[in-house]
């Protein structure tokens, strides 16, 4: 059997220094997909938890990590074309498996490369875009004229929710981030109404200071519990809560009150993507392609690209991504 090489995890789970370059079995494209020769791939925090075992990969996911890549279509399934064919080049979301030199993955899921975008950019899209679009606007409801607040707000899921929510006619847009230079990229460069330091301000506080009382319309949080007390203080009246991530733990701190839920009629929804089905995901990706694209093009829309990593170099990538120290996207290329 032809084989690849991939990125595996040492006893099947730890540190970044457990991942290492494995030789591994070559997919084949069953009917409905395609046979991607990657070029290069998106890490994502999920990535980080799939590693340490604390991740519930989906049942149709390889073992391999990775979700998000860029490359050329090498072969198609049986009765397969979906629009594409051998030689494209794409990029696409998949269940897993992308830090590899191949990939399969469902043709519903491949969007063409257009040839503005590089390798490393076209790779750092879809997870994140699409994350951020489906909570911002499938989840959270959000329209012209309102208020959002992206907590992690340097992370790629925010960086890309930040330019959908300015491009679709928000109010106003705040975020949460760890250091002065996040707060000035923020401000600066992408046009952030306040950015705050969760680390030295009160952000709810200042929020609040900063909205006169009123709050935000729509909070997008990757925190978790350390921050559900805040996201209630902040909401507005009918202001809606999107949980994607609990960084800062599960089990809420004693105290918390839960009135504001009930008196500013708060809708508070958790979402994930990795799990949702096939079709679910090309809807999505569909949306991406009409409403995303032609920005890209245009320059309304950036990948941020914080560092490029060659495949071998995967551990400190891991641990780069590991230091929330990032603006953007971390890459791997396979020469």
């Amino acid at each position: 059997m032809p084989t690849m090489r991939a990125i595996a995890v040492k006893g099947g789970k730890g540190p970044a220094t457990n991942l290492y370059v494995d030789k591994i079995e070559k997919p084949v494209p069953a009917a409905g997909q395609a046979l991607v020769k990657i070029k290069a791939f998106g890490l994502n925090r999920m990535d980080i938890l799939q590693r340490e075992g604390m991740y519930p990969v989906p049942p149709q996911a390889p073992e391999t990590i990775g979700v998000e890549f860029s490359g050329t279509i090498e072969s198609l399934g049986e009765q397969t074309n979906g629009g594409f064919k051998a030689g494209d080049e794409v990029f696409g979301l998949a269940y897993g498996g992308a830090y590899a030199e191949y990939i399969v993955v469902s043709t519903k899921m491949l969007i063409h490369k257009p040839e503005h975008l590089s390798w490393e950019e076209a790779a750092g899209i879809p997870e994140t875009w699409i994350t951020a679009s489906q909570a911002l606007f499938v989840i959270g409801d959000f329209q012209a004229g309102q208020s959002v607040l992206w907590h992690a707000g340097a992370s790629s899921v925010s960086l890309s929710g930040i330019q959908l929510a300015k491009a679709h006619g928000a109010k106003a847009i705040y975020a949460t981030v760890g250091s002065q230079e996040k707060i000035d990229f923020l401000e600066q460069k992408l046009g952030v109404t306040k950015a705050f330091n969760y680390k030295t301000q009160d952000w709810a506080a200042e929020i609040q200071k900063a909205t006169g009382g009123a709050g935000v319309n729509l909070t997008v949080d990757f925190v978790g519990a350390t921050y559900f007390q805040g996201n209630l203080d902040v909401a507005a009246k009918d202001g809606r809560v999107v949980l994607l991530g609990l960084m800062g733990g599960v089990k809420l701190p004693d105290g918390v009150n839960i009135a504001p839920l009930l008196m500013k009629r708060i809708r508070l929804e958790g979402s994930t993507l990795r799990s949702r089905d096939e079709d679910y995901q090309a809807k999505l990706r569909d949306t991406l392609v009409s409403q995303a694209l032609p920005r890209f093009a245009d320059g309304t829309f950036k990948v941020f690209v914080e560092k490029v990593f060659p495949f071998d170099e995967i551990v400190q990538a891991h641990q780069l991504l590991e230091s929330n120290t990032t603006k953007g996207k971390i890459i791997c290329v396979i020469e």
